[in-house]
């Protein structure tokens, strides 16, 4: 190593670049970057290896998988031409909203310089515009004030609102605490809303499968979706199959989804993250289940996602930010738990009294 040029060690490098540490051992593990080894053993990475990194990033960002990330850096740009169209999609539907929220200033400006002052509901919804419910659902309401009911049992019936909904939008809990009621209550009360639960496994994917062929659309979106989910390193089984016809079904405005990670492994479960992650404004929002530190990866959340935590004690569900310190933290921590883990407690449930 050259003693004028700066190596950052994983922590430092993951920072700068806007990656997680995780991130930068799986391109590690897959031979797209090589970083240096101090004499001591530490990873070290220089100016090459952040160029490299950043590169991937980038690819990443235009939603390509690793495999047709490493095609790409090979010389082998045909991956490009499908993910730039889909980007530059994404684009023009900024640029829709921009001007939607543009038109909506000035005609707040003249309504003012007549007289006419704006009430504050006008104003939040300009400052808090509404979550795209994709293009294809053709719904448009405003979710600062309609998801809003009183919490069932094992609630008393306290008032939950949700005003911020986000692309992936997680809900944690320990055993017992609610979550799943919590959950189809939110299906029951967004419009357009489908539950997708834990029967969609029940006769081994003989149904998404029969779905499919009745679909020969859906079929062809779940069969790509797999080819790149699998050179990502997931495995192909019928709970992915299940889950995929679920997730690309057209028409539900959100989609809640009951243990995201029910059948599938570690790798399936950090690939289709990955992918949900690509999936752009034209999708609906997503409400899932989870109890897997694969799914919920703390240090991975980004702007568009949110934690939804029902606390242990019942009392009502409350957003919780992903930082060390934050009220619910270390609670959301605390119920997830690695696959392997997963794996060991599956089929665990908590006992309850009988309800009258």
């Amino acid at each position: 190593m050259s003693s004028s040029t700066q190596f950052l060690n994983p922590s430092e490098a993951a920072k700068r670049l806007g990656v997680s540490v995780k991130a930068l051992r799986l391109y590690e593990q897959r031979g797209l970057i090589a970083p240096l080894r101090t004499a001591a053993g530490w990873r070290a990475y220089g100016p090459d290896e952040m160029a490299r990194v950043a590169e991937i990033a980038a690819l990443r960002e235009l939603g390509l998988s690793l495999a047709q990330v490493t095609r790409v850096l090979e010389g082998d740009s045909v991956s490009l031409e499908p993910a730039l169209a889909a980007h530059q999609a994404a684009l023009e539907g900024r640029i829709h909203q921009l001007a939607g929220a543009v038109d909506k200033v000035r005609r707040l400006r003249a309504d003012l310089a007549g007289g006419r002052p704006p009430a504050p509901s006008e104003l939040t919804r300009l400052l808090r515009p509404a979550s795209s419910f994709g293009a294809a659902s053709g719904l448009a309401f405003d979710l600062a004030f309609d998801l809003a009911f009183d919490l069932p049992w094992p609630w008393g019936g306290e008032r939950f609102e949700l005003q911020d909904i986000r692309a992936l939008n997680y809900i944690i809990g320990p055993l017992g605490s609610g979550k799943t009621r919590l959950a189809r209550r939110i299906a029951e009360t967004l419009p357009g809303a489908a539950f997708l639960g834990l029967d969609r496994l029940a006769d081994g994917g003989a149904s998404a499968r029969a779905l499919m062929d009745g679909d020969p659309a859906l079929k062809s979106r779940v069969d790509r979706t797999l080819a790149w989910l699998a050179e990502d390193g997931a495995t192909v089984s019928d709970a992915l199959v299940c889950l995929l016809a679920g997730l690309e079904t057209e028409g539900p405005a959100v989609l809640v989804i009951d243990m995201l990670e029910q059948g599938l492994d570690k790798a399936t479960q950090e690939a289709l993250m990955a992918r949900l992650r690509r999936r752009g404004p034209a999708f609906p929002p997503l409400f899932f289940l989870t109890r897997s530190s694969s799914i919920l990866d703390l240090d991975a959340v980004g702007d568009d996602e949110s934690i939804i935590l029902c606390p242990a004690n019942h009392s009502p569900p409350a957003q919780v930010r992903p930082y060390p310190g934050f009220p619910g933290f270390e609670a959301v921590a605390t119920c997830l738990a690695s696959p392997e883990v997963r794996a060991r407690t599956e089929g665990v449930i908590a006992w309850r009294p009988e309800v009258a």
